[in-house]
């Protein structure tokens, strides 16, 4: 069962969802000690701490809009006007409500981590074991949120304490060079009273000290970065501490022993589709935890599999339809770019390119009355049933004519821009609703922190290590592609970490800001968007698609939130650009 299972609603109603401005949590003062009394009421308010992560404006729906578009993926869709919320089309505004959404949220999840740890120490009747564990969890989910303020924002509003009154609420923006100090800090001292992975079966709902040290790790690389978009001389010691700080913390995920790569790399998502944990090898790490199928009372569902995810026809309400006849509804909001598609070929990576960008198409002979076939791209489906073919539904081989079962396009594939297929709703156990699902999306996995290390490893040594090496080709092994040889220059090594986090953590909302911390964001963007509009192999492209590249040096950073500058006074300007 799901570690977060639901949001205790008076509890969250206690810390103000309903507020507009991220300070005026509590419309009148609060009494110290109301929260909880005892350990179960301690344990029900830490996962309404958690609960953050799946709000529709993070993990569950919005944040896909805000971070998704990058060089590898694009909003589209045939006659799909660009999206109205969200940076994903690189038109935001700065009164923009997902942009604001997501500001509010995470400053309400600090807010709870700030009560939660004021007011844990006033509960008598507690294991002092738990005690620790719970405050642990709660350092690291509030220095989490605020790491993500800093990621979009830059320098934010910071505070360690609870809002108790509606009095004083402004509050200037702190340099963002002192809030990271704050997030290592706690991570790393979080991480010594976090349970172990292995003390609760590898089950990544629930944050681990494996999971500080690689989210620890994520931390110091995008620090290392800051001076990209910043534009300012890099301090070259301190970008090599920073590089070696994010190796041993990623090195002691990998020291502990424990976490391996599932045998095929669909392994994982299959998993997280059907509801499951690390059922082939530990490498789930962290997921953000989604379950029901919106037909209870409680509201524990997302959109991954419907926004983000395979393409399939809408069959929610023919309630006969069950199993292969109805994969589950996706809108497919998100599809790859060719450059995507072209790095996938060049590395002779059809297992990923495969799994990642869904090579077929879910097809009904008579429109209403079941999927019954799939359209896949010439020359796939002799691939697929070499790797991932009887683990999914199939309707049976027929050629390219007919209307229904496993048939291929007779032509080449011509348009590189395909959709998202990492999350397929036909393993959802349940008759599946239109728009929700039951399917986590991870924050952090095995896959990622051996490239982080394979990246520090580079940085710090000046060219890459042994160390370096056997961490990359785990990954390249998996994919059952070839092996780096010894002998690579550091930018050559650079550049071969840069194309693996691309062909392993495409859609999984990192690529943006690797970019960032890169220095490659708007040159990236910007070289694609003639293509766009062009449509070289980009069938989605001439349409709209080439407008979401043409971005400017103001999308490094979100921009602060209309709504807080009007009612902050020590909020002057807005972030450069906006």
């Amino acid at each position: 069962m799901k570690y977060i299972k639901s949001i205790i609603l008076a509890m969250a109603m206690a810390v103000g969802l309903g507020s507009c401005d991220f300070l005026d949590k509590e419309p009148t003062n609060t009494t110290s000690g109301n929260y909880f009394n005892d350990e179960a009421e301690t344990e029900s308010f830490l996962r309404g701490v958690y609960a953050i992560l799946t709000q529709p404006s993070f993990y569950g729906n919005e944040y896909y809009y805000l971070v998704g578009g990058d060089d590898l993926e694009a909003y589209g869709g045939a006659g799909r006007a660009p999206s109205k919320s969200g940076l994903i089309c690189n038109n935001a505004i700065t009164s923009d409500p997902s942009v604001y959404s997501f500001w509010y949220t995470l400053y309400s999840g600090i807010n709870r981590a700030n009560i939660f740890l004021e007011e844990i120490g006033n509960v008598s009747k507690m294991n002092e074991t738990n005690r620790q564990t719970y405050t642990a969890e709660a350092r690291f989910l509030r220095a989490f949120y605020y790491f993500n303020l800093v990621q979009c924002w830059g320098d934010v509003p910071f505070r360690t304490h609870s809002t108790q009154s509606v009095v004083g609420l402004d509050q200037e923006r702190t340099p963002k060079a002192e809030i990271y100090d704050f997030i290592c800090k706690e991570m790393e001292e979080s991480s010594a009273n976090l349970v172990k992975a292995s003390d609760i079966s590898y089950r990544p709902g629930r944050v681990t000290r494996e999971t500080a040290w690689g989210i620890l790790a994520r931390v110091y690389m995008f620090r290392a970065g800051e001076h990209y978009r910043d534009k300012t001389s890099p301090d070259e010691a301190k970008i090599k501490e920073y590089f070696k700080q994010a190796s041993l913390f990623a090195s002691k995920v990998k020291d502990e022993g424990g976490f391996g790569l599932a045998p095929n790399y669909w392994d994982f998502f299959i998993d997280q589709c059907a509801n499951r944990y690390n059922s082939t090898a530990n490498e789930s790490m962290w997921e953000a935890e989604f379950t029901g199928n919106y037909a209870t009372d409680t509201r524990t569902e997302g959109r991954v599999g419907n926004i983000i995810g395979i393409q399939a026809p809408d069959l929610s309400s023919k309630t006969e339809l069950t199993g292969k006849a109805d994969p589950g509804f996706g809108y497919c909001f998100f599809w790859s770019t060719p450059k995507l598609y072209e790095l996938y070929v060049a590395n002779g990576d059809t297992k990923r390119m495969n799994w990642s960008i869904a090579p077929f198409t879910y097809t009904e002979s008579a429109k209403g009355k079941g999927v019954d076939g799939r359209l896949f791209e010439k020359g796939k489906l002799a691939e697929v049933k070499g790797q991932y073919y009887d683990q999914s539904f199939s309707y049976g081989d027929t050629d390219s004519r007919a209307k229904k079962g496993d048939r291929e396009k007779t032509n080449e594939t011509k348009e590189y821009d395909l959709a998202c297929g990492k999350w397929r709703r036909e393993y959802e156990a349940d008759k599946k609703s239109k728009n929700f699902t039951s399917i986590n999306f991870p924050i952090l996995r095995y896959a990622d922190v051996l490239l982080m290390i394979a990246e520090c490893e580079n940085e710090v040594n000046n060219g890459p290590t042994a160390k370096a090496y056997e961490c990359i080709n785990a990954v390249r092994k998996r994919a059952g592609i070839e092996l780096l040889e010894d002998g690579m220059t550091k930018d050559e090594f650079r550049q071969a970490v840069k194309d693996e986090r691309a062909m392993e953590l495409c859609f999984e909302m990192t690529r943006r800001f690797d970019l960032i911390r890169w220095g490659e964001l708007v040159k990236n963007m910007n070289e694609l968007a003639p293509r766009a509009q062009n449509g070289t192999n980009w069938k989605f492209g001439p349409s709209n698609v080439y407008t979401y590249y043409q971005i400017s040096d103001a999308y490094n950073y979100f921009p602060i939130p209309a709504n807080e500058i009007a009612v902050n006074a020590l909020i002057h300007k807005n972030n450069p650009g906006w």
